[in-house]
């Protein structure tokens, strides 16, 4: 496989890896709106397949319940939390849709409500009101992670990655102006970490590096900026700069973080194909070079 084509692999495995770490996920906010352990996910349109029919006949059973209470109490809490995670684990997205917008309307203090509303609507195609959801959560908390991250994956689905970066790099600014006053308002490091994965994603490798080395001079103490360098060397075949790093990031990182990072650091990475261009000469002319033990 290509290195081109292992892009999306590599950017995969990369968020997966770092999603523990870097302080906000794109997976859905179920776990935090609902306090359930293993939420289902928002992006799936039909029931989890090791979901058996007793259990669906359960919870198709469980949201009509949950409607007839709504019929009475339109506005009970309890009843609109339980007919949206039955919906969910139903893989009715479309459905969620009414009991996220009635949460969200009834507790504009929990941005976490908007921001699921706002999943559901990219996921059903519907991406400028996505987009507008996010964007009136990032304009009451602009360090809103959840919001930001889901606002700048609806960008790139756009095929728009010089607006994502705009985006992030305008949150920066931010933070420069709001952070000295208000100090933890917006997650500097975490905002560095997303704006790198994009460039990351456009193949402008040496900007991502540039920001991971920013993140590091300005917290040395903050093992994310030195894990996701160490990463991001090591898919690009580094694997001797990588190595160094990773082992910093393990000493820095929380005990429940060091053997996972340990795990990554020691994975075998595949070297990449290098990038043919016009100039590249053809390979019976290149001289290939001894391979080094790393």
């Amino acid at each position: 496989m290509s290195f081109n084509r292992g892009r999306w692999i590599i950017n995969s495995v990369l968020l997966l890896a770092l999603l523990a770490f870097v302080g906000f996920s794109i997976l859905p906010l179920l776990s935090s709106v609902l306090k359930d352990s293993q939420p289902p996910a928002v992006a799936q349109s039909a029931p989890n397949q090791n979901t058996s029919l007793a259990q669906l006949t359960e919870l198709q059973s469980q949201a009509k319940g949950y409607q007839l209470v709504l019929a009475r109490e339109p506005d009970n809490p309890t009843a609109l939390r339980g007919l949206l995670e039955a919906r969910l684990q139903l893989g009715d997205i479309k459905g969620s849709i009414e009991p996220l917008e009635k949460l969200a309307f009834l507790n504009p203090e929990q941005s976490d409500y908007m921001v699921l509303l706002a999943q559901a609507k990219q996921h059903l195609g519907d991406r400028e009101v996505a987009a507008q959801t996010y964007r009136t959560v990032l304009a009451a908390k602009p360090g809103n992670m959840n919001a930001l991250q889901g606002l700048v994956s609806l960008l790139l689905e756009q095929k728009r990655p010089e607006a994502a970066i705009g985006l992030l790099q305008e949150t920066l600014k931010t933070a420069a102006q709001v952070n000295p006053s208000q100090p933890g308002t917006i997650d500097t490091t975490s905002v560095q970490l997303l704006l790198a994965q994009v460039y990351f994603n456009q193949e402008r490798y040496v900007e991502a590096l540039a920001i991971y080395d920013e993140a590091i001079k300005n917290d040395r103490q903050d093992f994310r900026p030195v894990l996701a360098k160490a990463m991001v060397l090591q898919k690009l075949g580094k694997n001797v700069e990588a190595k160094p790093l990773f082992t910093v990031a393990a000493s820095l990182a929380p005990a429940q973080y060091k053997d996972q990072i340990k795990q990554i650091g020691s994975a075998k990475q595949p070297k990449p194909n290098p990038i043919v261009s016009p100039t590249t000469p053809p390979r019976s002319q290149i001289i290939e070079p001894k391979p080094v033990n790393n």
